[in-house]
């Protein structure tokens, strides 16, 4: 491979192992967000060109070699796409920082060793899982076999691209299961690399398949297509409503990884410079563009204006600007249209009577691209929209909480519950508001720390089922039991 993204103007699918046009013949624009300048010219796919890339995975996944493979050779090729991930770290990580905004110290210690990590972690996983066996009274013996469901339609988001499209490929194809992924139609480089990356690591044709477009045609067809099995989705609450009514009739395996809306509890017995800290990447990591962040804070009254005061100042430190920079801190929103949402939120924000302590416009000097400086509300309730919606932006709302009870009430009053951060050095309180808490995970003393071996997923609205280690491997593979008479 002479270049891990082809230097064409125009981005093809990726089919069987090659790169193909769109039938339709039409492009839509890739814009890099810090400059508004157009990036390349990408693919769109039409139903026709869904259908073929889902009949490509139905061949690989029926006649194909991958399925049967012996798990030592399945996982040798996994691990050569994680290496190879790797060896092209530099230009992976400068694409994904043009393509998305994030810093590029971001994409470079998470977004693009988390994204090898993912195929190396489950190419061990599959030759080291075992299986139950259960012996009835020495007259039957019970085995279970674990065999891949089929072919898989992986959609993936944009704030991670990289990271949340392998953290779906990874145990989708070592359980030996083929897909289509189709990646957000406004940062769909890095996903398209792996095209290549997966070609040169000797995968079998149809293993891995991309197609790129509107999800409203082109992600509607792929999940609704009668040859797809299973479907896995990171995104927006409304899109995983509108995807379990498309997949619905053919009764597919669903995995949604949702919105959400998560609470941070300060406590008075917290250590406040942790606190601060902690909550400055809960709040305005990659921009506030993560699931995970935490943007409705709930401070213990006593120690609300010592708290307030320390976030604003970090808030105001913070370096926004070139996402090549390694200084920048904070870089662009990921497109024009995502801009102006989160700007009519603040807009909203203000109407509502809530107070823009800070931020809500542009950082001085930031005359291109969707740039907007870390934006704190006070004086909010919790019947406001700004902290009922999920506003996807670096947006906090900040309101001090009198007791624990009121804290934890305040926190679960919402419709998401994905997760939550809890700032105590009260180890009896933190287990105690940690058991409370209506959300798939909670942080206590930290965020964002993650492990691919524990559960991942959300409660009410943020989610269905639920993803890592062992349960990516239940959702990916269709268990079956064998009973032998002796």
């Amino acid at each position: 491979m002479t270049a891990v993204v082809p230097q064409t103007p125009v981005k093809r699918l990726f089919i069987n192992n090659e790169w193909v046009e769109a039938t339709g013949g039409r492009t839509f624009e890739d814009v890099n967000p810090a400059t508004g300048e157009v990036l390349a010219h990408i693919a769109e796919a039409t139903t026709e060109d869904v259908d073929r890339a889902v009949r490509a995975a139905r061949r690989a996944f029926d006649e194909g070699p991958w399925r049967t493979m012996p798990a030592v050779e399945r996982s040798a090729l996994l691990r050569q796409v994680g290496e190879l991930i790797l060896k092209h770290k530099d230009e992976l990580i400068r694409l994904e920082s043009q393509d998305n905004g994030k810093p590029v110290r971001e994409s470079g210690t998470l977004d693009v060793p988390r994204s090898a990590s993912n195929f190396i972690f489950f190419a061990e996983y599959l030759t080291k899982v075992t299986n139950e066996c259960v012996p009835v009274d020495n007259k039957f013996l019970h085995y279970e076999t674990r065999d891949p469901v089929g072919v898989a339609a992986l959609i993936t988001p944009w704030n991670f691209p990289m990271l949340l499209g392998t953290w779906k490929i990874g145990p989708c194809l070592a359980a030996g299961n083929t897909c289509v992924i189709k990646p957000a139609s406004v940062t769909p480089l890095t996903t398209l690399a792996l095209g290549d990356i997966v070609a040169e690591a000797g995968l079998p044709e149809g293993v891995f398949n991309v197609i790129t477009g509107p999800g409203s045609t082109v992600g509607t067809a792929l999940v609704s297509h009668p040859g797809v099995d299973l479907v896995s989705f990171t995104g927006e609450t409304t899109t995983g409503q509108a995807i379990v009514a498309a997949a619905g009739p053919g009764l597919k395996r669903v995995s949604f990884e949702l919105g959400g809306k998560a609470p941070n509890l300060i406590f008075k017995s917290a250590n406040l410079d942790e606190a601060v800290a902690g909550s400055m990447r809960s709040a305005f990591f990659n921009q506030g563009e993560v699931c995970l962040a935490t943007p409705r804070f709930y401070v213990e009254e006593s120690i609300y204006d010592a708290f307030l005061d320390k976030f604003v100042a970090a808030a105001r430190a913070l370096k926004i600007g070139d996402p090549l920079d390694p200084a920048t801190e904070m870089g662009p929103l990921v497109s024009q249209s995502h801009y102006d949402r989160v700007m009519a939120y603040i807009e909203q924000g203000r109407a509502e009577g809530a107070h823009l302590l800070i931020g809500g416009q542009r950082p001085p000097g930031l005359d291109r691209g969707y740039f907007l400086e870390p934006t704190i509300f006070t004086n909010v309730d919790n019947q406001m929209v700004i902290c009922r919606e999920e506003i996807f932006g670096p947006v906090a709302t900040i309101q001090p909480v009198k007791t624990e009870e009121e804290a934890v009430q305040l926190a679960n009053d919402t419709p998401y519950g994905l997760d939550a951060t809890i700032w105590t050095n009260d180890l009896r309180q933190a287990h105690r508001v940690a058991a409370k808490l209506v959300v798939g995970t909670v942080w206590v003393n930290c965020w964002f720390v993650r492990d691919l071996r524990v559960p991942f997923g959300g409660a009410k609205a943020s989610g269905i089922g639920r993803e890592g280690g062992k349960y990516s491997w239940d959702f990916y593979t269709e268990p079956k039991n064998v009973c032998i008479a002796l």
